[in-house]
This record gives C-alpha cells, structure tokens and sequence, in this order.
C-alpha cells in the first residue's frame, strides 16, 4: 500500500469516528454563542468576523438546530487540514515526513478536541495551512505570475474573516520575501500585490461593521490582550502560558517541537525549506509570548504556529531517528504518549471513562448546559 493511500484511508477513518461523535456532548458556551450568530447573519461581530456563524448557519441548514448541525464541519476542517499538510510536508521532503506529520498532528490534544467541537480555530487552522501552501507553490512558479498569488491572498482573508489571528500570516510572507535575497524582487512584481488587494477586500465587512459601532472589535482585542491598561512584567503569567502548552499539546510534542524549532535556527540561512517554516511559525509564539509576560494568552491562540513548525520538526526527528536508537525511542514514546492523552480527553468528553472527574475534567465546558438550564426554567 502506498503512503499517500495509507493517510487517506487513516483521515477518512478517522472522520467517520469524529463524525459519530459528535452528539455525544452538549455545546460549549463558544459554540452556543456562535450559534445565535449564525441565526442573525451579518457581516461581522462583537469579537470575530463573520466567518464561524456563516459556517454554522451552512450546517445547520442541512441538519437542524443540534449538536451534530452545528459541529458537522469540524471533523472535515480536521481531514482537509490534515490532507493539506501531508501534500505539503511530501512537497517539501517526503511522503513518509508527510504520513507522520499527520500523526502527531492526530496524537495532538488540542487538535483532537478541535476536531470535535465547532469554534474559530478549526476554521483558522485551515485557512492558515492553505495559505502557506499556496503561498510556497507561488514562489515555486516565480517569477512566472501564477493564481496562486490572489488565492494566497483570498485564503489569508477567508481567515481574517473567522479569527483575526490570521493576517499575521502576511507579517510572515513579507518577512520570507524580505529576508530572503533572491526574493526580494517580487516586490517589484504585480503577484505580492494581488495577494494584498485580495486579502484587503476580504476584510471590508468588518471594517463596514465596526465603523458603525464605534470600532467595539478593537477595544475587545485590546481588553483581551490587556493592552487596554499599563503593561507590567510578571514572569509567572509567562510561565502559565508556556507550561499549558506542555497539557494541551502533550508534554514530550512540544518539547520535541520547542528543541527542534532551536535547533534548526542555524540552518535556516543555508536552507531555505527550513528558513521557510520557522518564518510562518515564530513571528506568531513570539507575539503571544510577549503578550504573556504582561497577562498569560490562552495556549491555543498561539497554536496557529505550530502546523509549519510541526512539519519542521517532523523532518528534524526523522533525520536524527534513521541514525539513533534513542531518537527513535523518544519519538515513539512521544506520539504514544499524545495517543494516550488525546483518547482520554475524548473518553472524558463522551463520557466513557470510569473515573471521578470532578474539579479535574478538561471537557467540563461541554456537560452540564442542558441540567442548568432545566433548573433555571424551574
């Protein structure tokens, strides 16, 4: 069996199991939210555009107002981003660093909870991914103009219009052109400006919106980042930040990603596949890590940077673990571990493990909605 049938037939398995369980638990306060959204549709919202509610209001129309309507396009966001980056990571080295790339990003808590649950970041994540592909194939076809340039464009707004987060991806593609000698000529070409006027036009309806509401979006992004009062320095909350990313994206995953992400800095000048990675993944943890020693980010408003150093570390370990025993073994032990941790999650979700979870359960924001309500109405 080839590789690329292989991760197929595990995203599409996959899928299937996320799909079956996606009634097993009741809406998130996020989700419930996004969902009144979707039954006002308009062009943007107090806090994110218009993206998420426009999505939910597609499914719902096709399988009413439940759980299973308002989550259906969560686990195939999940298998396209998968997909997506499989194909890219094989572009970039190979089809097995593309078939295990889609492992941990599987064995991921995070992404695994992502997968079952409808909210901003399964649609960011996607776009995200599609917009650094497409970006690498433009620079591929340069300097012949390529649609690969506006539809980078489009994907980076499509984005921006789900979770603002996303247009730091043109932080990322200004810094690869800039830094890179031979790229800097697309400045002068008309391909970096059609990805710019596509990206602007995406971002007109919540421009519209917010010039009519006293521009309420940005006084909510700057209470969110705490930037609405005097920055202080406060290294515990920086350590918050840093230490949750070892429990929702598995402690030896991320250490794994964190010691290959360091090593790999002093090749990036010599290869430009790794230059290329770091530049879409640093400028985004470093912005919330800054933000965090100020007031601690939650740990997946960064977790846009991790897709393209996952793959950067992927082709790290890989290389290391065709010569040493004990790369193999940590690498192993890693995904069994994220393996581990990811079933539990989704056991507590589904609640199918046996366990006395109370004050100790990360997916009690998806029970108890439904018992609340019943005695408030009483």
């Amino acid at each position: 069996m080839s590789t690329t049938r292989a991760v197929w037939i595990f995203i599409l398995g996959l899928t299937a199991v996320r799909l079956a369980l996606l009634g097993a638990t009741q809406l998130s306060p996020d989700e419930a939210y996004y969902w009144m959204w979707a039954q006002r549709p308009d062009l943007s919202y107090f806090s994110k555009g218009p993206g998420v509610a426009f999505v939910i209001r597609s499914s719902i129309a096709l399988f009413g107002d439940n759980e299973f309507g308002v989550r259906f396009w969560s686990p195939l966001l999940a298998a396209g981003t998968s997909l997506l980056l499989y194909y890219f990571a094989q572009r970039l080295f190979s089809s097995l660093a593309g078939f295990w790339t889609v492992v941990a990003l599987n064995v991921t808590p995070i992404f695994n909870l992502g997968g079952l649950v409808m909210t901003i970041d399964p649609l960011s994540i996607f776009f995200w991914v599609a917009a650094f592909y497409t970006f690498w194939l433009a620079l591929e076809r340069s300097p012949q103009i390529s649609w690969w340039w506006p539809l980078t464009g489009l994907l980076i707004g499509l984005g921006f219009l789900c979770k603002f987060t996303n247009a730091l991806e043109l932080l990322s593609i200004l810094l690869v052109l800039g830094l890179t000698r031979r790229l800097r000529i697309e400045f002068r070409r008309p391909g970096l400006y059609l990805l710019l006027i596509l990206f602007a036009l995406c971002t007109i309806p919540p421009l519209v919106w917010n010039s009519q509401r006293a521009w309420i979006t940005l006084a909510h992004l700057k209470s969110r980042g705490s930037l609405d009062h005097a920055p202080g320095f406060h290294p515990l909350e920086l350590l918050t930040f840093l230490g949750e990313h070892f429990a929702t994206y598995s402690p030896l995953l991320f250490l794994g990603l964190a010691w290959a992400t360091i090593a790999s800095w002093r090749r990036a000048p010599q290869n430009f596949k790794v230059f290329y990675l770091l530049w879409f993944g640093l400028p985004v943890f470093v912005i919330y890590t800054v933000l965090s020693i100020n007031k601690a980010a939650a740990p997946n408003w960064d977790g846009l940077a991790f897709l393209s150093l996952g793959v950067l570390a992927i082709s790290y370990w890989r290389e290391r673990s065709a010569s040493r025993k004990s790369a193999r073994n940590w690498t192993n032990t890693a995904v069994i571990l994220g393996l581990v941790m990811s079933g539990l999650l989704v056991g507590w979700m589904v609640n199918h493990v046996g366990v006395d979870r109370r004050g100790h359960d990360p997916a009690d924001r998806v029970r108890g909605w439904e018992s609340l309500a019943e005695a408030v109405n009483k």
